[in-house]
């Protein structure tokens, strides 16, 4: 990755830490997972509004590093309008993502959530990145 595009992904990873979108908590009949990060303290609850299993609206609130916080941004973002098999599919394209592997860019637009795409060179933090995932794909897979 060219330092240009490296540096324009800190920069989008920096804008929805410091600019969360869908940071908050509904009231209400909603899916609801909490989950943290041992290793690094990062803790999450994810919610999501869920009507003829498709994802209407997705909230989260929680505590953590710039990676994890931007991470659960993105992902609520993301899932809005999705179908819960195709908000499940998104997490495994996500998760290739993570790992390095080669991933289907072109099922899903998957805009800002590519910048986190680096992270897959620092080990220690893809469980950083993938805690939101991990939250959704669990309260999804609960509902089910």
């Amino acid at each position: 990755m060219s330092s240009n595009l490296d540096t324009l992904y800190r920069q989008v990873i920096m804008d929805h830490y410091k600019n969360p979108r869908n940071r908050g908590e509904f009231d209400g009949d909603t899916v609801t997972v909490n989950m943290n990060n041992p290793t690094c303290g990062d803790r999450i609850q994810i919610q999501m509004k869920v009507e003829d299993d498709k994802v209407t609206d997705a909230k989260f609130v929680g505590e953590g590093c710039s990676i994890s916080l931007a991470s659960a941004s993105m992902m609520t973002q993301a899932i809005k309008g999705l179908q819960l098999d195709e908000a499940l599919e998104m997490s495994q394209i996500f998760s290739e993502m993570m790992l390095g592997k080669e991933y289907d860019d072109e099922r899903f637009d998957l805009g800002d959530i590519e910048a986190l795409q680096g992270v897959a060179k620092f080990p220690a933090r893809i469980k950083c990145a993938t805690l939101a995932w991990k939250a959704m794909e669990k309260g999804i897979n609960e509902r089910k």
